[in-house]
């Protein structure tokens, strides 16, 4: 049984010894198929492009992609191309069937080349495409051009911004690196894994959760303890303490039509009859930790 290089091989052999279609020939499979939905036509008129599928897909080759699966990616370019080509329009089919092929090849590699998806835009997919060829035509015409210059050049090309094109040239730089291959030397057996060494800064779930529930909890008693105030210390200690933009002495004073000092006065009282509540339901704890949480 043969092998699957075999076999391409035989594909590609028999694609290229494929007859060429004269244009009425063309024509004529193209009005069966559109008309008949004539199975045989396709085959005759798909088979007779499959050179032009090999051609387009030898293009991209260089992304590192299996060139049987990039050829069928093309043919099923060719076979959408051959669903929407209108034979009346007297267009030949390749020139129709060249845009699809090379659409759909495009895509595949922009889908597989990395597990990021890049060239989301057409301005992005023409950098992705563009950016190698651009870049060494741009060296071999400028001795000694700078990387940035280069960049500057590539972006008015494309008609992106030059930060996309420092960050596409870092990605097709690169290869995907996968987070659990080990870190070592030359990437030996038995080290840490990528994974290991990114660092979360942001608190466990079990963290989470718990500070919600204090802060519900820490809520509750603060307003049963602001309903042992009058009016009057209510509104200072709100305006003072539980506001993110706090009001002066002064502002308090005019206000209420007495003096900052009284102000002051009513204020540390209040506190004080806050923190005598507090403590009656909170656990025991330092003075200086129970006028922190009273602060916030």
């Amino acid at each position: 049984m043969a092998n699957a290089p075999e076999l391409r091989r035989h594909f590609v052999r028999q694609a290229m010894e494929a007859p060429f279609l004269q244009r009425e020939e063309e024509h004529a499979l193209a009005i069966r198929w559109k008309e008949q939905r004539d199975q045989q036509a396709l085959h005759r008129l798909a088979g007779a492009h499959m050179r032009l599928v090999i051609a387009i897909a030898a293009r991209f080759r260089h992304y590192g992609l299996s060139m049987a699966d990039l050829i069928q990616e093309g043919h099923i370019g060719l076979l959408e191309a051959a669903a929407r080509f209108e034979p009346e329009r007297e267009v030949r089919f390749s020139t129709y069937a060249t845009w699809w092929i090379r659409a759909a090849v495009q895509d595949y590699v922009l889908r597989n080349w990395s597990i990021v998806r890049g060239g989301t835009s057409s301005a992005q997919k023409s950098l992705f495409f563009n950016l190698r060829r651009l870049r060494a035509r741009l060296a071999r015409e400028t001795d000694g051009i700078g990387r940035e210059a280069i960049y500057r050049s590539i972006a008015g090309a494309v008609g992106v911004p030059v930060e996309d094109v420092a960050q596409m040239d870092a990605r097709l730089s690169l290869p995907d690196a996968s987070l659990g291959a080990p870190v070592g030397h030359d990437g030996e057996e038995g080290g840490s894994a990528r994974i290991t060494f990114l660092v979360d800064g942001r608190p466990l779930p079990d963290e989470v959760a718990e500070d919600a529930i204090d802060g519900e909890r820490r809520l509750i008693w603060l307003r049963g303890a602001l309903d042992q105030l009058d009016a009057r210390e209510r509104r200072i200690v709100q305006a003072r303490r539980l506001t993110d933009e706090a009001d002066t002495l002064e502002t308090l004073g005019a206000s209420l039509g007495i003096s900052k000092e009284r102000v002051r006065q009513i204020e540390s009282r209040a506190l004080g009859k806050l923190r005598q509540a507090l403590e009656a339901r909170m656990p025991v704890r330092a003075p200086e930790a129970q006028g922190a949480e009273l602060r916030t």
